[in-house]
């Protein structure tokens, strides 16, 4: 199902900071960064929504004092 996979996408994608830093620090091998078992164009989709997901509110309107 196409929502499946964009939901496995964004989980992905938003542990994704998790697992690539434990992968320059030589742990969680097993574990890989992106599923190339659920590749596809929603799962991409998703992931690129999850993988991004940390960085939405850095580039938000800035307020200005009063």
């Amino acid at each position: 199902m196409w929502w499946q996979d964009i939901l496995w996408g964004i989980w992905n994608g938003a542990t994704g900071w998790v697992i690539l830093l434990a992968h320059v620090f030589g742990r969680w091998a097993q574990y890989p960064f992106f599923d190339a078992a659920r590749d596809g164009n929603w799962y991409a989709f998703g992931f690129l929504i999850g993988t991004g997901s940390p960085f939405f509110g850095l580039f938000g309107p800035r307020r200005r004092p009063r």
